[in-house]
């Protein structure tokens, strides 16, 4: 085969096995070749390009060892073209058409969602796992997410697969638990996510055996002895909430981008019932409610656990498999905005400089000339700092209900992050109040409504949100402006203020 820049490692290993061993031995950063998931998965879509980059070796030394090796170990010439390379689809660049993940046997997707459907219908768990067997057996995560997207896609309720998932995950359990786990390098997107997984694991343990120590019965002595190790747990286990932000914020629009929505909104819903979840069990803990604690918290740590089963044996695999290197260098991105939970994130691991310089010269041109408006001459810097510096938070949905824009101002009231561009806005709300956005949306693209308002309290603050239609000149519909306030030292405010005075921070 022809070695050029753009050969896949994993058509490679292929074609030539025992290229495996002689790479592991060539260089250090080869040794996650040892690992056939990531051969499988990164292999799939990373270049000699990129390899020649992560192990530090220049591109041209490694086509040329590689051609001899494979001449001396098969006989074979080993041709090698090292001219410039083209820009690589994969890696994030051009105008190419996304790498389609391997196709799925649409019949046994339709004996997968046969499966489901009879479940959902009352059939018990171990008949189903008994009279397919053999197909259970090797059912893979990218499978189960396309059965689960083609059943949502075809009218089963979210709420339904919500309701349920834990049973489908019974079903195809001895299936997930066979499979290779997922190995990634610290740093990257996987890696992280695995690791809280590992430290909210150990907070869970830790609270479960507090729990369990207070009886059937709790008494005031017994709570008041463990309050303040009860407390910490609670605190802990209350950074999960960082790992869901940037699975919702990061993760999820990537896997949307590639036709991949149901799975998420499934796990988006469960994230909300556990944050609801904790949100109790940490008012019962405030009030001294022991017996609330002991008889709601192990059920709400094992939905955690069982979350985290979800995304190890599922969601990451999957996730894999379809996505290539500059998705995972897009989610890289934005995490450091959302923030970690009990973790540092690592470093062994970063998108490959070609693909960030490739992001960087797609933003490079910036047009500093004035901007001509309706009433002034503003440049592209003088709007950025403009909406930037606004005592708001704005957000612009445009008429295809596609986010187009978010003001990424220091105190946001509400989490954003660049994926969030490009993204439908259903998608960007939980399962549980889409119906609310679509009845705003609905309402503004008819004429019926100009604006919606909502004002609620969050975290001691009283925050004024509030929704614009914007419509041009015709009046077409052309996009809905949301505008979020925390108004709460405005409420407070009382007589006047008609002299200068600067607020002093002593």
């Amino acid at each position: 085969m022809e070695l050029t820049p753009q050969t896949r490692l994993a058509e490679l290993l292929e074609a030539h096995p025992f290229l495996t061993d002689w790479l592991v031995d060539y260089a250090p950063a080869f040794d996650k070749l040892k690992s056939p998931v990531l051969r499988q998965t990164l292999g799939r879509v990373a270049t000699l390009e990129m390899a020649a980059e992560m192990a530090a070796i220049p591109l041209d030394t490694l086509l040329a060892d590689l051609s001899e090796v494979i001449a001396v170990q098969s006989g074979e010439p080993g041709d090698r073209s090292a001219g410039p390379a083209p820009v690589d689809s994969a890696a994030g660049g051009g105008d190419e058409p996304e790498q389609e993940p391997d196709e799925i046997d649409p019949a046994r997707l339709e004996t997968l969602k046969g499966i489901i459907r009879d479940l959902h219908a009352g059939t018990a768990v171990e008949e189903l796992k008994s009279r397919f067997a053999d197909l259970l057996a090797d059912v893979s995560p990218t499978e189960i997410s396309r059965m689960e997207q083609q059943l949502i896609s075809e009218g089963l309720p979210t709420e339904q697969v919500q309701g349920l998932c834990d049973v489908h995950v019974r079903v195809f359990r001895d299936s997930l638990d066979a499979q290779e786990k997922v190995e990634t390098p610290p740093g990257h997107p996987v890696h992280t996510f695995q690791a809280e997984n590992a430290a909210l694991r150990q907070v869970v343990e830790d609270l479960n055996r507090i729990l369990s120590g207070l009886g059937e019965e709790p008494s005031a002595d017994a709570f008041g002895a463990v309050r303040d190790e009860l407390g910490a747990r609670l605190e802990a286990l209350g950074q999960i909430d960082r790992h869901y932000l940037r699975k919702e914020n990061q993760l999820f629009p990537v896997l949307e981008s590639k036709g991949v929505s149901g799975p998420p909104q499934v796990m988006w819903a469960i994230h909300d019932q556990i944050r609801r979840d904790l949100k109790e069990l940490r008012s019962a803990f405030e009030a001294g409610d022991a017996a609330t604690l002991a008889g709601r918290g192990p059920a709400v740590t094992e939905q955690i656990i069982e979350m985290i089963y979800k995304e190890e044996n599922i969601l990451h695999p999957m996730a894999m498999e379809i996505l290539n290197v500059a998705d995972w260098a897009r989610i890289y991105d934005g995490e450091e905005e959302v923030g970690f939970a009990l973790v540092d994130r690592g470093s062994e691991w970063t998108p490959p400089e070609s693909v960030l310089r490739q992001a960087a010269e797609g933003s490079e041109a910036e047009p500093t000339a004035a901007l001509p408006l309706d009433t002034g001459l503003l440049s592209l810097e003088q709007i950025n700092l403009l909406l930037t510096h606004l005592p708001v938070d704005v957000s612009f949905v445009d008429e295809n209900d596609e986010v187009r824009y978010y003001s990424d101002s220091p105190d946001r009231l509400f989490t954003r992050t660049p994926a969030v561009i490009g993204r439908t806005v259903q998608n960007c709300h939980p399962p549980d109040s889409v119906h609310m956005v679509n009845a705003i949306l609905d309402a503004f693209r008819s004429g019926e409504q100009d604006t919606a308002e909502f004002w609620i309290q969050m975290k001691g603050r009283f925050v004024h949100i509030r929704y614009f239609a914007m419509r041009d000149a015709e009046g077409e519909y052309r996009g809905c402006l949301e505008v979020s306030q925390d108004v709460t030292g405005i409420r407070a405010l009382e007589g006047e203020r008609r002299l200068l005075e600067w607020e002093s921070d002593s």
